[in-house]
């Protein structure tokens, strides 16, 4: 069996927000697929995808503080600045991170590990609605 849905998140501000709740919210056809895979594509160049710790606000803070400082903005050797100083920042962490994740499905759930969750990793300081592709493949 193979699905196919596009999910929208809402707008959020700069940070690493945990969205697996909303992703599933939208996939009552998980409950269908006892044995698959779930694929988790974005389709931003500047946000991304992350697997990380689902209890503790902290890391997600400590994330955005890394990030923040390891490639930061105003840089004076970025030649892409016309849509901001966060913009070109904002592809080099989604290259760092990426836009795609697979994540096994087991009994009509996501297989994630108990301390783990999605995150979306939103790298701009005013972005829009963020698009995501989810493609359901299992028996």
């Amino acid at each position: 069996m193979w699905i196919q849905k596009r999910i929208q998140l809402a707008a959020k501000p700069r940070g690493f927000h945990l969205i697996t709740r909303e992703i599933v919210g939208q996939l009552p056809e998980l409950d269908r697929i006892e044995i698959g895979l779930a694929h988790v594509f974005l389709q931003h160049t500047s946000a991304s995808l992350a697997i990380n710790e689902n209890a503790d606000a902290d890391v997600r803070r400590d994330l955005e503080s890394y990030f923040s400082r390891a490639v930061a903005e105003n840089e004076p050797y970025y030649r892409h600045t016309l849509e901001g100083p966060d913009d070109m920042p904002a592809h080099i962490k989604t290259v760092i991170l990426g836009s795609s994740l697979s994540i096994p499905i087991s009994d009509g759930q996501l297989a994630l590990g108990i301390w783990q969750g999605i995150y979306l990793c939103e790298h701009r300081n005013h972005a829009g609605n963020r698009n995501i592709i989810v493609t359901l493949h299992g028996e």
